[in-house]
């Protein structure tokens, strides 16, 4: 079976998404399965037209258009589809696998329509939800429903739809869409590269710092919607209770200047640790620095909707997480159970439960094998790709379901 994944950016670029991405191509070709990929001209890391990244293949639609918005989209999205034409001519896919944003859709829309061939677009974040999230757009606005708009269209246009967590299914459904159209696949974790958690590397802790400290940590992309802002509020009232706590940073993002400069006039701003980006052959090595991963995020749809994948790495890491109540993280983590739950948008809760956690251990090995057993069982990416399978079979077999 053949398979043409249209994305918006891949590796070699570092983000959840082309983690995700690379996860999928690499199970499906283990699987047998014959797998290539194009991306939009938000791929912006400099290559060739066509290039091999971690033994997957890749083509390239090309650097964006400079026009003003939207017309730069609509020139975005017919240079992909173009692209996407020639390569369903010449490498002849059986189907074409389009991931979100919607851009991806429209342009595999339009050659799936044309060529009769089926499409299943996955959706892991609503386009309008996110530019919310990262302060670029504004929920109710007109660009906001116009592009809520396009969303709907787009899945009623494919022929299956796959979502990553329950709670975006739930969306579609209430917009009308079949419900058995729509599966879920859910985030997971390549073990082959959070399968082993390293012991802790005494020189890194000691070059940081860190040594004798009980140390809390975020690992990932500093946006507004992740809710660090708390965190770093949260550190005064945990180090009068926890005096031996620390905070280290470790990512970078939009965030990242405003976040560096709250530490800074914090009171126990030499409590707190910025590394900025690190390789990613190296982010195992400040996991088995943490005691407890923290995921702030703040209450808004995007972060009710949709499951992030960083908790879970935590969890295979062997981590104890503590994260906001919010319904992405309700559906990765039972509280009390594989991790603690806390107020969202509440510094004092989460002083609170930090602070709780760090004072009785005795429950901690008995939590991080709960929830290293449940990423092993229910998120595995070994696992978690058969889900495909019987979707694929369909379209491939009727064609148009």
């Amino acid at each position: 079976m053949r398979i043409l994944h249209i994305l918006d950016h891949s590796l070699p670029m570092h983000s959840g998404y082309t983690f995700r991405t690379r996860a999928i191509l690499k199970a499906q070709v283990a699987r047998g399965w014959d797998v290539m990929a194009v991306t939009g001209s938000r791929h912006v890391a400099a290559g060739p037209a066509e290039e091999v990244v971690d033994g997957l293949r890749f083509h390239r639609a090309g650097s964006g258009s400079r026009a003003p918005s939207p017309i730069a989209e609509w020139r975005d999205i017919a240079a992909l589809e173009r692209k996407v034409d020639a390569l369903a001519t010449t490498w002849k896919p059986d189907i074409l696998h389009a991931h979100s944003p919607v851009m991806t859709a429209m342009a595999a829309g339009r050659v799936a329509r044309r060529r009769g061939l089926p499409l299943l677009y996955e959706i892991r974040a609503f386009w309008e939800d996110a530019a919310v999230g990262n302060g670029a757009g504004t929920e109710g606005s007109l660009k906001y429903r116009a592009i809520r708009w396009l969303e709907t269209r787009a899945v009623a246009q494919a022929d299956a739809v796959a979502v990553i967590c329950e709670g975006l299914r739930s969306d579609l459904v209430a917009r009308g869409i079949a419900a058995d159209k729509i599966m879920v696949s859910p985030n997971g974790v390549d073990l082959g590269l959070f399968g082993s958690p390293p012991p802790p590397d005494r020189g890194l802790a000691a070059e940081l710092g860190l040594d004798g400290a009980e140390v809390i940590g975020f690992v990932g992309s500093f946006y507004d919607y992740e809710g660090l802002d708390d965190l770093i509020a949260a550190m005064p009232a945990l180090v009068a209770a926890r005096p031996a706590a620390m905070l280290l940073m470790v990512g970078g993002g939009p965030m990242e200047a405003a976040l560096r400069a709250q530490a800074t006039a914090s009171p126990v701003a030499d409590r707190i640790r910025f590394v900025g980006r690190v390789p990613h052959d190296r982010v195992e090595a400040y996991y088995g620095l943490i005691d407890i991963l923290a995921y702030p995020r703040k209450r808004m749809r995007l972060t009710d909707l949709v499951t992030p994948l960083k908790p879970l790495e935590a969890m295979a890491q062997g981590r104890l997480v503590a994260a906001s109540d919010v319904g992405g993280h309700r559906e990765l983590i039972e509280d009390g159970v594989t991790g603690t739950l806390f107020p969202p948008d509440d510094p004092a809760a989460l002083a609170a439960a930090l602070s709780a956690l760090l004072a009785d251990r005795s429950g901690w090995d008995a939590r991080r094998a709960t929830a290293r057993a449940f990423v092993e069982r229910d998120r595995n990416w070994s696992e978690n790709i058969s889900r495909y399978d019987p979707v694929y079979q369909r379209l491939a077999s009727r064609g148009r379901i």
